[in-house]
């Protein structure tokens, strides 16, 4: 990102020069899908990709919102800030943050705001969470709020619960806040105990491929598993033991999976405590610096998200066959929601030309659709820049 064209952009649209300049990460989720709302393990890291907010405080009553990549433009008074915009509009995910901070006596007062992303927007590779954790910061550091980042996390998955509407669980606004270069997190997501988990990728890299197909199904379906999972639970828990899904070990839903009143409540509740122990094992790989066995469990995870949970598609399942076969791949998966989006693939560096250039006309062949491709860098989680 060219900070000094954006610097000037901020002063072409405000009359004057940026006070201070912040960035928040995306995120991408290396395996642990759909877990993570049901109490479970997740495993992402932050990536070198994000969103920058360039910002000046002014005597205005009014908090001017721009993007450089969206095209409203919105200025709202101080007295309106807790009025949701029409038309799902992106204002609504810092607005949802605003309030956030309002509820426990921090008020924003007049701000001229520029909002640069060189997140792919709809890829999930969590924009939204992008924004939240990068206007936390920015009120926190300067409005005098003093909160730890995990106050932050948790009001900026407050702001898009409340405020815009989506039942998210935490991972997101956790990875972009949290995230360290060169690690990824090992998240409980219900106590959110985590531990940083050494990347270390000599020789590899992580490389995402978006399917560019817009992920229409993902949020009715999102809400159709989760309720899915409450019903598994409710129908396996006779006793009252379990909080979640993710408090069944597997041999446990052996025994006790029978009660489960049809085949479809059977395969969401699998894949969800399969994925938990896949996300415990990519971790003790790790630790022996085991990358190979990495790839495997995220192979596993994608044939359970297709398999058990129903949540690839036919364009996710194409990118990944074809990443699959590629020499030098030693794995490849959806990540994200699904129905679209991403995949997150391992490959070795003298892989990754051969893997774009054989994988982007495969899958377009299949689909109709031209893939773009990124590659990744693990970076550091929410900060002011200058």
């Amino acid at each position: 990102m060219d900070l000094t064209a954006l610097k000037a952009k901020f002063s072409e649209l405000y009359g004057q020069a940026p006070e201070a300049v912040f960035f928040s990460p995306g995120r991408v989720n290396l395996i642990g899908e759909h877990t993570d709302y049901n109490g479970g393990y997740v495993f992402p890291c932050a990536l070198s990709y994000g969103t920058y907010l360039l910002v000046r405080k002014t005597d205005n009553q009014t908090v001017k919102f721009a993007s450089t990549n969206l095209e409203l433009k919105v200025d709202i008074a101080i007295q309106d800030l807790k009025k949701k915009q029409p038309n799902d509009a992106w204002v609504n995910y810092p607005l949802g943050v605003i309030e956030q901070f309002s509820k426990i006596g921090i008020d924003v007062t007049g701000l001229d705001l520029l909002y640069s992303g060189n997140i792919p927007n709809g890829a999930g590779l969590s924009s939204s969470a992008s924004i939240e954790l990068v206007t936390s910061v920015m009120i926190n550091n300067l409005f005098g709020g003093k909160l730890p980042m995990l106050e932050l996390v948790k009001m900026s998955q407050m702001a898009e619960n409340q405020f815009v509407g989506v039942n998210c669980g935490i991972m997101d606004q956790f990875a972009v806040g949290m995230g360290k270069a060169n690690h990824a997190l090992a998240l409980k997501c219900d106590t959110l105990k985590f531990s940083e988990v050494p990347l270390k990728l000599d020789g590899y890299k992580i490389v995402i491929a978006n399917t560019n197909k817009r992920r229409g199904l993902a949020d009715s379906k999102y809400n159709e598993r989760r309720s899915e999972c409450e019903k598994a639970l409710e129908e396996m828990n006779l006793e009252g033991k379990y909080n979640s899904l993710s408090d069944i070990d597997f041999d446990t839903f052996n025994k006790i999976y029978a009660r489960l009143s049809d085949e479809v409540l059977l395969r969401r509740a699998r894949h969800v405590i399969t994925e938990n122990q896949r996300v415990l094992d990519a971790m003790k790989a790790l630790s022996k610096n085991n990358l190979a066995e990495l790839g495997q469990l995220m192979n596993g995870s994608h044939v359970s998200l297709r398999d058990d949970y129903e949540v690839t598609g036919s364009e996710l399942d194409a990118l990944v066959e074809e990443a699959w076969r590629v020499e030098g791949v030693i794995g490849s998966r959806m990540t994200g929601a699904g129905f679209g989006g991403c995949t997150v693939s391992i490959v070795k560096d003298s892989a990754v030309d051969n893997f774009i250039e054989t994988v982007g006309p495969a899958y377009e062949a299949r689909t109709g659709l031209k893939p773009d491709f990124y590659i990744a860098d693990v970076g550091d989680g929410a900060r002011q820049l200058e």
